[in-house]
């Protein structure tokens, strides 16, 4: 099964009504991405940070995910600065940078962590099949929720599958290398696990037709609105129309 690593914990925003964090956290990607203003970007980053405080969540391992996005981030600030269009700011050996390309760089920076630390905050700290009932009361189509459920319950099924499948080919010897040989004999592993992936999931509709299954997923637990909810709903919406605010100011 994969690893909820952040769903377990008594914070204020573990307890949390999921509803309440899906949409707000939607929301709240959405404006941000939008927006341009650095001081509105400034006020999301510090916003992000607090929500992950309240959650009391391990710093190592956000800092780990941090640095996975910023590693794709970094490739950016290698080609932006020289690839963007403006006026000449610094060189570096036949290569001219400019002002614009790094203020890109940077708003896009500020943009992904602001947004990737609001969404370990709120989303990460709800556990996945919670999320996915969340979903279904906020009238999300079924096919999109028990798309979204059944994909995290079977990566690791087919992930297992696959090591199956290359324990068996190195049993017999297979040895990678860049020939034909092996080519082929990827092509048959990755039409394999295609295969039987299908078949698993046959046998699964099957199994679910048989105990009743009608294409919608029932849960004994109920969402409540409690007065932390309330809260928090008040503060981040003001926050939210704040950046709004900020960057309507500033369009001319």
């Amino acid at each position: 099964m994969i690893e909820e690593q952040f769903a377990s914990g008594d914070s204020f925003v573990h307890g949390l009504d999921p509803r309440m964090k899906l949409t707000t956290a939607f929301a709240y990607a959405v404006v941000v991405a939008l927006s341009c203003e650095f001081s509105a970007l400034l006020v999301a980053l510090v916003v992000s940070l607090i929500l992950v405080v309240l959650a009391r969540l391990p710093l190592r391992k956000v800092l780990y995910r941090l640095l996975l996005v910023n590693g794709l981030i970094l490739f950016l600030w290698i080609f932006l600065p020289f690839t963007y269009g403006g006026g000449s700011w610094f060189t570096l050996g036949p290569l001219q940078g400019t002002r614009e390309g790094v203020v890109f760089a940077l708003r896009i920076t500020v943009k992904c962590n602001a947004i990737l630390l609001a969404l370990i905050a709120l989303l990460a700290t709800t556990p996945l099949f919670t999320l996915g009932h969340a979903m279904g009361q906020l009238r999300i189509p079924d096919k999109l929720v028990q798309l979204f459920l059944f994909t995290h319950r079977y990566i690791h099924v087919i992930v297992q599958e696959y090591e199956r499948l290359t324990n068996a080919m190195r049993a017999r010897g297979f040895i990678p290398g860049t020939n034909v040989h092996t080519y082929r004999s990827y092509a048959y592993l990755v039409g394999m696990l295609l295969v039987r992936s299908y078949d698993r999931a046959e046998r699964i509709h099957k199994a679910m037709l048989c105990r009743g299954f009608r294409g919608k997923y029932h849960t004994l637990s109920q969402f409540s609105v409690t007065r932390g909810d309330v809260v928090y709903l008040a503060l981040i919406v003001s926050l939210i129309l704040g950046m709004v605010l900020i960057q309507w100011k500033t369009i001319p």
